[in-house]
């Protein structure tokens, strides 16, 4: 075995102390610590008291540049994923320009490596399926991918025409890309932002049934079951869609599927007295889906877990509840919350491991760290005992725009490493 020239030293992996080895950015070993041992000329880094963590992949985010850097900025979204504790990032494409051309991809890439010259999270954008997501026109998928994209979407502006939809998942198949749907139909309370049912009477709102979400992801499996190619569908938030993904999977449907930290954390209750920092699309729902969307992540059914950071500015979000935009600026907060549910019993440490890590690499092609000899030394030292209160202050995403503010948090980011160089 050639020798290491970092050791990270004193981090509990699976509830033991370990010592992990690097060489050339890659994992050389993951070994129980022993007193005494001695890494000749390599870098040595105590993490005593730091529990060891693969670096964080997040398939779906909105960095906002183009075109509304007042929300956040490619650089400014990177460095609060970074701190989260992220270390791969997708970002959708509705920007302005729209990401549907090797131009738009290539702006976000350049802004990218300018804002972290010597290597910072990786970024891969979603190209557009339709061009200016208006859902009439397919993208050029080949060369959005070899610009750099690993996956198409319309994002908030899901495909209405099923024929045109059929033919963008082919198209997308011939390039490897695969296609992530935001399931909503497009006549049914669209971007509502609240749930159909108690809450929304009682506030007088509009809101969006879970049909409106569950319509979409049935016409989604059938077409992935017709065609036998991939599908991923986006922030899985209701019963009905899980049910439907279980019994698509049980036939061998190849179908992906993830959900949002929120739609774990948060009932619809959330919106009462018309608090917009819980508006989000889809809403959030009552608490029995939240038990339901709980339950489909630990059994697998959910593959995965997503910020869909979403980051406004301060003075969108104080615009009446109709008027607000949706979303939830996610990348400060992500970790802590989901190691606060593994700290409940909701999950344990595997779920989320696999849900940040494995499953999401798995699913579009991406680099992941298991540990293994080889792997990409992306790793991330996270303090259990780290007291901090989600405020603007402390968050380092433009958008503050969170249910959670306010909240004292325990646990958090001490340090991001990316190919064995400390991001933050």
């Amino acid at each position: 075995m050639s020798k290491p020239d970092t050791v990270i030293q004193n981090a509990t992996w699976r509830g033991e102390s370990h010592d992990l080895l690097l060489s050339g950015g890659a994992v050389l070993e993951l070994r129980p610590s022993a007193g005494g041992q001695e890494y000749a000329d390599a870098e040595i880094v105590d993490a005593k008291g730091m529990q060891l963590l693969p670096a964080l992949i997040d398939v779906h985010t909105h960095l906002r540049e183009p075109g509304f850097e007042w929300k956040e900025t490619v650089a400014t979204g990177l460095t609060a994923a970074a701190h989260g504790g992220f270390g791969t990032v997708m970002c959708m494409a509705n920007t302005d320009p729209v990401n549907d051309c090797a131009a738009v991809t290539e702006q976000m890439l350049d802004k990218a490596r300018a804002a972290f010259p010597q290597g910072g999270p990786r970024l891969f954008p979603i190209g557009a399926l339709t061009m200016g997501l208006k859902g009439r026109e397919l993208a050029p998928m080949g060369e959005l991918r070899d610009a750099g994209c690993r996956a198409v979407s319309n994002d908030g502006l899901p495909v209405e025409n099923s024929e045109l939809f059929r033919r963008a998942v082919e198209y997308a198949s011939d390039f490897g890309l695969t296609v992530i749907d935001h399931c909503e139909d497009p006549h049914m309370a669209l971007g509502t932002g609240i749930n159909e049912g108690v809450m929304s009477a009682r506030l007088g709102l509009k809101g969006q049934p879970t049909v409106a979400e569950s319509l979409q992801v049935a016409r989604d499996i059938l077409l992935a079951e017709y065609l036998n190619l991939p599908i991923h569908i986006a922030h899985v938030s209701c019963r009905e869609s899980v049910e439907l993904i279980r019994a698509a999977k049980e036939r061998g449907v190849p179908v992906t599927a993830e959900t949002c930290p929120h739609y774990l954390m948060f009932t619809e209750e959330a919106v009462e007295g018309y608090d917009t920092a819980a508006k989000v699309n889809p809403p959030l729902r009552p608490a029995e889906h939240v038990e339901v969307m709980r339950q489909a992540l630990r059994d697998g059914v959910i593959d995965m877990l997503a910020t869909d950071h979403a980051p406004h500015a301060a003075h969108e979000k104080e615009e009446p509840f109709s008027q607000a935009p949706n979303g939830i600026s996610g990348f400060d907060t992500a970790l802590s919350a989901t190691m606060q549910l593994v700290d409940k019993g909701v999950l344990e440490m595997d779920h989320l491991i696999r849900a940040w890590t494995t499953a999401p690499a798995k699913a579009f092609g991406l680099p992941v760290n298991t540990f293994a000899p080889g792997d990409p030394a992306d790793f991330v030292l996270y303090d259990r005992e780290e007291f901090w209160v989600v405020s603007p202050g402390s968050m380092h995403s433009k958008g503050k725009n969170t249910p959670l503010s306010g909240q004292t948090m325990l646990g958090r980011t001490a340090a991001l490493y990316v190919e064995g160089r400390r991001v933050v």
